[in-house]
């Protein structure tokens, strides 16, 4: 009997190890969904849309080819869903936090903002700023950045009618600005340093003592000299 029961234990035990392995691995289809969202991302984000293959995607998410264009189609599928979710999380993220009725902690909650989804999404701002043959005009790093310049532009459109500037120019204003923020935000990527406080405060100081010395009709002194 003993000897019988040391033969089979064994074989127990490697059968319900298996079988816990398998459980464990398992997915839902939504689960795989998201697994696959999450991997490509990284890849996205480190080689680009083109350096990145079906291939990459499926081994490092350990599954086969086929499964990837089950849920997606295909890589320009999945990339699209990938960019579409960092879009809609950067906007959400910059739409939230303007909050402030101040033009100057208007600026300093946009460039913090930024500063911040770069910190804490680092893969996802490096997919929106990478160029891609599938970006549209709706669906990128930009689009993000003109859809936050138009908030600014309504706020700076009344400070200017209050101080009296023509507030036809706040749209130009607020394109300056809020590209002065999104170039710093892509140097701050690669440096990140000094910290991100630090970097919007001086992006802020810049961008607020200019705005407090604004000309009604500003010119340029070479052209003045000829």
């Amino acid at each position: 009997m003993d000897g019988l029961g040391s033969d089979h234990t064994p074989g127990r035990r490697r059968g319900a190890a298996t079988a816990g392995k398998t459980a464990r691995i398992r997915m839902s289809a939504a689960q795989r969904r998201e697994q696959l969202i999450s991997t490509a991302r990284q890849l996205f984000a480190e080689r680009g849309f083109d350096a990145t293959s079906i291939e990459e995607v499926a081994a490092r998410a350990r599954v086969s080819k086929p499964v990837v264009y089950e849920h997606f189609g295909g890589k320009e599928g999945l990339y699209a869903v990938v960019v579409d979710r960092e879009v809609r999380s950067l906007l959400e993220r910059i739409t939230t936090a303007l909050t402030a009725g101040h033009p100057r902690e208007l600026l300093e909650q946009a460039a913090l903002t930024l500063l911040t989804y770069i910190e804490e999404e680092t893969s996802g701002f490096r997919v929106l700023v990478r160029e891609s043959p599938l970006m549209s005009s709706t669906g990128n790093f930009s689009s993000v950045m003109n859809d936050v310049a138009h908030q600014v532009e309504h706020i700076l459109g009344a400070e200017f009618s209050s101080r009296g500037y023509d507030p036809k120019l706040a749209e130009l204003y607020a394109q300056a600005l809020v590209g002065m923020v999104a170039l710093t935000g892509r140097w701050w990527l690669e440096v990140r340093r000094p910290r991100k406080e630090t970097v919007a405060a001086h992006l802020v100081n810049l961008a607020w003592n200019g705005l407090s010395h604004l000309e009604p009709k500003p010119g340029l002194i070479t052209i003045r000299k000829r």
